[in-house]
Order: C-alpha cells, then structure tokens, then sequence
C-alpha cells in the first residue's frame, strides 16, 4: 500500500479521509471516543502539511443517524472543525470549495445515501469529486465492499492512512505470536468465525471459544444449554474443530432464567442447567482456566467479551482483563463490544494494541488482506 507520507504535495490539496467515526451516541452525545481519538493522527498530519481536509464517515443504524454529534466531540481536539449536513451535492461541494489550507470539513453520515452499502458507482464518483486525493484510514470497513471502502479508489490517487498502516502492521504480528500464546474469540454466528478460528488453531497455543460462539460448541459436545442462544450451523465443522486440542471450551457457567434480574443468576456446570435458563457468562472455573493461560502468555489475542457484558454479565470478563494487563504477554484487543467492556474497567490503554476494528480484524487474521487494503494497490 502507499502511505500518505508518500504524497509529495499537500498544501492546498482537497483530502478525502475515509476515517472511523462510527462511535455509540445516547441522547445526542458520544459515549466512547476511542476510534475518534485514533482518527487524529492522520487528520493532524494532513492538517500539518496545509491540505484542505474533508472527512467522511459512517455511523451504523438505520441509515438516518446523524454524525453531527461526533463533529461537536471531535471539536474538542481539532477548533474550527466545519460539519456539513450532507455528503454529496452544491452544498458539499460549496463547504469544500470554502476550506481553506489546514481547516477539517466533515461530511454527513455516508449510509444516509443507498448508494454507500450497494458501492454505486455514481456515489463513489460524487464523493470523489470533491478531491484530489483519497486517504483511507478506516481499518473497521476496509472489510466491506462499499463505495467509500472499494469504489472511491478506482477514481482517485488513494493511500493509506497512519492508523490503517499501524492496524495492518500489529495484526500481521499477532499472526506471528510468541509462545505461549492465547487467543479469544468471542461472539456469535460461527460461520463468521470459522475462518478466523481455523486460521488461529494453526498459530496459536491456545484457541479459547466464548460468549454466544462457545453455545454452538457446548451444544456439540452434548452438554446442556437450556434456552441459550445457539446458531444451529455446520455441526460437522463444529465438530472436527472440537477434536482439535488447542481448543479451549467453557467447563462451566453462570446462568439465569430469560428476563429474570441479575441478582438470581447462578454458577452451574451444564448438566444442571434447566430448560428455561440462559447462559450469560462463563463460569468460575472456565475463568480460572483462562486466567492461567492469559498470565503464562506471551502473546494474547482477544476479540469479543467473555459474556453478556451489556446486561451487566461482566465478571468473566474482567477477570480475564486483569489477567492479560498483570502478565507480561504482548496483548492486542479488538471488537467494539470488547473495548466498551474493557473500557468500562479503565484497562484499555493496558493493552498493547487495541484495534479500531471488530469483524474487519477477524477477516484480516483469517485472510491477510482486506477488500478495501486491495482497492489500494
């Protein structure tokens, strides 16, 4: 890939910033800024060099969603940052013309337009006008096929952005662990998983299944699961990955009837859980496990929480935290449900990496390239 280092002349030069501004919004406000703030290194090196910079961006929903709340909280790291309320058209077009040399436009949400999620070459070709040179530095779409991510390449000089770099750079690594070394995946839909976990049984000492993932390998092994999210797929391929010894299966679980409070929940093993109890999190023991292996690592590997962290089932979860922070192994973190759990510990800045990707990460370590790392050459 070319790196926007390799642009010679910048001053005066229209940008488009294909950055990562997809971030939680409650009630008009941001409430993670972990992919905003890994978003200004680039912003800050164009801006450096005088280039008239346009972000673009989406923010996943239903498609009506508006990234004006990200545009006032980034204001706090990048004064006098414009926001337009459209992505295409005289307007946009208007508020790029009247940037001047280190001032940072942002444009609005790019999946309001169809055209965004189908990669219509009519939308990749409005966006493109706008500049001269495109710089992608999304790293959690480059595993999409849309006109920001595949099409917008195919009509501009295109390079990669320092925090694209540093992400292909750190993953490319961690598919070369030092040993001992522990994987996590969690999750759920195994047929998005497999890839990642076949790739990962091949490098890694240990390959640990959790969340709703490990309920399709519980359920193959024929333990009980009650009323537990299953996806029901390929049980053979579920099954040839269970004879594989590197794979590490939960032993036991916390529980609790669907929709009852969090206070009667209970450890179990599996074979007395009832018909209408969940699994919410992994139990003690399967914490303990992984916790001996996360403070003997060298390397750890961890996408997806533990268990229902977002119906305050955290315990596995931090506990396996706390593990990987007090060892010494080199540690990379990546999923947005991962990060707000960590985060919510105030123990993401004690990872080694933290990837600003989640299934862009896993088809990264499964294949080693990306449909948008492609589009650029």
């Amino acid at each position: 890939m070319r790196s926007v280092r390799d642009i010679r002349l910048l001053e005066n030069i229209p940008v488009l910033l294909r950055t990562s501004l997809n971030v939680p919004i409650e009630h008009g406000k941001v409430q993670n800024t972990f992919r905003l703030q890994s978003a200004l290194p680039t912003i800050e090196y164009l801006r450096s060099r005088h280039a008239k910079v346009i972000l673009i961006s989406h923010i996943s929903g239903t498609g009506t969603e508006t990234l004006e709340p990200v545009a006032q909280a980034m204001k706090q790291w990048i004064p006098g940052l414009i926001f337009c309320g459209v992505a295409t058209g005289p307007v946009a077009r208007a508020a790029v013309r009247a940037l001047s040399p280190g001032q940072v436009l942002m444009l609005e949400n790019l999946r309001r337009n169809n055209g965004e999620e189908k990669n219509d070459p009519a939308f990749a070709k409005e966006l493109a006008s706008l500049a001269d040179i495109f710089v992608q530095d999304s790293f959690d779409v480059c595993h999409r096929e849309h006109a920001s991510v595949v099409g917008i390449p195919t009509l501009l000089p295109s390079y990669a952005g320092l925090t694209l770099e540093t992400e292909v750079l750190e993953l490319t690594k961690a598919l070369k662990p030092k040993r001992p070394s522990l994987a996590i995946i969690g999750g759920a839909k195994f047929s998005t998983k497999e890839p990642v976990l076949k790739r990962l049984l091949k490098v890694y000492d240990h390959v640990a299944v959790a969340g709703a993932l490990a309920n399709d390998f519980i359920q193959a092994k024929g333990a009980r699961v009650g009323a537990s999210l299953v996806s029901g797929e390929d049980k053979i391929a579920i099954q040839k990955l269970l004879q594989n010894k590197k794979l590490i299966v939960p032993c036991d679980a916390v529980v609790a009837v669907k929709g009852a409070p969090r206070t009667q929940a209970r450890a179990t093993e599996f074979k007395d859980i009832t018909d209408d109890e969940m699994i919410l999190d992994v139990g003690p023991k399967s914490t303990a496990i992984l916790a001996t292996y996360a403070e003997k690592a060298k390397s750890v590997l961890w996408n997806g929480p533990l268990g229902m962290y977002e119906h305050g089932f955290t315990d596995g979860t931090y506990a396996l935290a706390r593990a990987v922070v007090n060892g010494k192994a080199c540690s990379v973190l990546g999923g947005g449900d991962t990060i707000a759990a960590i985060d919510a510990f105030g123990l993401t800045n004690r990872f080694s990496f933290v990837s600003t990707g989640g299934g862009a990460m896993l088809d990264f370590l499964a294949d080693g390239t990306l449909p948008g790392l492609q589009a650029l050459g």
